[in-house]
């Protein structure tokens, strides 16, 4: 508890106004109260004091102004009361088709695929900024920052890495690394990703179908060993690592740590070297505009950089009492002049 204190002094003191919260999220039922970060950050919200409300990412609209109308970027707002019982957990006390314009907050929670509504939704959400609203994580900085691409500026800090569709290209790096993971550029949650060794007996078809016959650029990774003791989620908050991560091991015959896949999710405080690769991304992230990151590190190395809709918050307040969501909220409040 004593690391939530100083965690939240560092970024805030105290405060007295009431700010509006959208939260632009995938179809609300789909929602999981008892692990979904999203939640937790409404929760936390509406216990700072402020107003929550979900606009599902598929009600976003523009309409252009005419004189005498306003006019803008829009959504369906549902008013939600959040309630800590996971089995029913929020009340909805009214909906409406409102202009973004009109949140002091809208905070961008939809999940990859990073497809052509993804995109288009960034657009969007970049016209509200330019309408005068604060949108995290920023959306030209959701765009630029490819949850597996954004790793090449941090060579430094990866294991050896291929991006290629190129199925020589891939069979060359199989070749020379003995053992690899190769994985889809859109993928979340492990889907798609395959261990392939260099006598695999089927890493022509894992290619061939993984590149749709050289069609697709995917990236492949030296495997990591150390798997076995987790892939951890590191979180950035505002740029500073939030105190522990969670290293989510896979279970038995996995080569995948992911939640969604059967990992465990255990809590441990950053390694010394979990800390450095933080410290060194963390300011150059929060500039750009993403405010919250979820780092991903295999042993020693970088393995994604999450910008969409990092998650673990939940497991990690369970474990350690550490309260990321409502450290994301106090960190909010900073930006927008909250005391």
């Amino acid at each position: 508890m004593g690391q939530q204190l100083h965690f939240e002094k560092h970024l805030l003191g105290g405060r007295s106004q009431t700010l509006k919260f959208a939260f632009v999220i995938d179809p609300l039922h789909s929602l999981k109260p008892w692990k979904d970060s999203t939640i937790a950050m409404m929760r936390a919200t509406e216990k700072h004091g402020h107003e929550v409300f979900a606009i599902e990412s598929h009600t976003l609209g523009w309409r252009c102004p005419e004189p005498g109308q306003n006019g803008g970027v829009f959504g369906l707002a549902m008013h939600l009361h959040p309630r800590p019982d996971d089995h029913d957990w929020y009340r909805e006390t009214g909906r409406d088709w409102l202009l973004l314009n009109s949140f002091d907050v809208v905070i961008m929670r939809k999940d990859p695929p990073f497809d052509a509504e993804y995109l288009t939704a960034t657009w969007l959400l970049e016209r509200a900024e330019a309408e005068g609203v604060r949108v995290f994580n920023r959306p030209r900085a959701l765009r630029e920052h490819s949850e597996k691409l954004a790793i090449m500026e941090f060579a430094d800090f990866i294991p050896p890495t291929l991006v290629a569709r190129d199925i020589a290209q891939l069979q060359h790096f199989i070749d020379e690394e003995h053992d690899v993971i190769v994985k889809p550029l859109d993928g979340m949650g492990g889907s798609q990703i395959f261990r392939i060794q260099k006598n695999d007996p089927n890493r022509n078809v894992i290619l061939e179908t993984m590149t749709r016959l050289g069609r697709r650029t995917i990236m492949a990774q030296r495997y990591l060993p150390e798997i076995a003791q987790g892939d951890k989620r590191i979180l950035l908050i505002g740029g500073k690592p939030v105190p522990y991560c969670l290293a989510r091991i896979p279970k038995a015959g996995e080569t995948r740590g992911n939640l969604a896949v059967g990992g465990v999710g255990v809590a441990q405080d950053l390694s010394p070297n979990d800390r450095r690769i933080a410290e060194h991304l963390g300011p150059i992230l929060a500039k750009r505009g993403l405010l919250l990151v979820g780092l991903d590190v295999i042993g020693n190395h970088l393995t994604e950089i999450n910008v969409t809709s990092p998650t673990c918050m939940v497991e990690i307040k369970q474990q350690t009492a550490f309260d990321a969501a409502g450290a994301f909220i106090t960190t909010i409040e900073h930006l927008c002049g909250v005391y």
